[in-house]
């Protein structure tokens, strides 16, 4: 995002840091989640000196106020982190209400897709996209079907979820050739959201941050979701 854009890149494979990369930047404090490693990596970086603060990993909206707190706690500033907890949290209610009212809750599918990859999977129970999707007012056709996380992609899966919208990451969508190219995927145009072709992509980098963008992304959801097509 425009903001983070000069910011230099520690990770140069996934979530892997590169301990060269960190120490480079010569930190007085290095803050990361849970799912950042190695743990060698973590472990060069305190025996060089650095304090490392790790926060919790959980995608979840409950997860964004202690995660801030616990934040603004590792660098000494407990009252900023307050007043971010509250603008976050007001940002966030007042998008939860943003959903229609008196309207039967849309079905929604979110494929984590990657075509250069071939990786294919539909998020569940505990994904994060569960929690977005919740948020708008509308269920989460994974949970529905009683699945959990990520798993893989199949035809008659997706079918039997019959979701109304389909939710894409753009790089996502982007690897695998845009809107045609996920229809043509197993399945996806046999579900009322490929037959009215009702796709939804949003930015790789806010839908499933769970940070202080929060309230930002969970209002540009339900005004793609809600809205009218243009």
């Amino acid at each position: 995002f425009p903001a983070a854009a000069h910011l230099p890149v520690v990770t140069p494979a996934g979530h892997d840091l590169s301990a060269e990369s960190v120490l480079r930047l010569a930190p007085t404090v290095v803050l990361a989640d849970r799912s950042i490693g190695p743990a060698e990596v973590l472990a060069q970086l305190r025996r060089a000196g650095v304090p490392v603060v790790l926060v919790d990993d959980e995608q979840s909206l409950a997860a964004v106020s202690r995660n801030i707190r616990a934040i603004a706690a590792a660098l000494g500033v407990p009252q900023a982190g307050e007043r971010l907890v509250d603008r976050v949290e007001a940002e966030i209610a007042a998008a939860r209400r943003s959903a229609p009212p008196d309207t039967a809750p849309l079905r929604i599918a979110f494929l984590y897709v990657r075509g250069t990859a071939g990786v294919y999977l539909i998020g569940g129970a505990g994904a994060g996209s569960d929690e977005m999707i919740r948020a708008i007012g509308a269920t989460d056709a994974g949970t529905e079907i009683g699945l959990s996380k990520f798993r893989p992609l199949t035809s008659e899966g997706l079918i039997n979820a019959a979701p109304d919208v389909i939710l894409v990451m753009t790089e996502g969508l982007e690897s695998v050739k845009g809107v045609e190219g996920l229809l043509a995927l197993p399945g996806v145009g046999q579900t009322p959201a490929g037959v009215h072709r009702r796709i939804v992509d949003m930015d790789d980098g806010l839908l499933l941050t769970f940070g202080a963008r929060t309230g930002k992304a969970i209002k540009a959801l339900a005004e793609a979701v809600h809205g009218a097509c243009s």
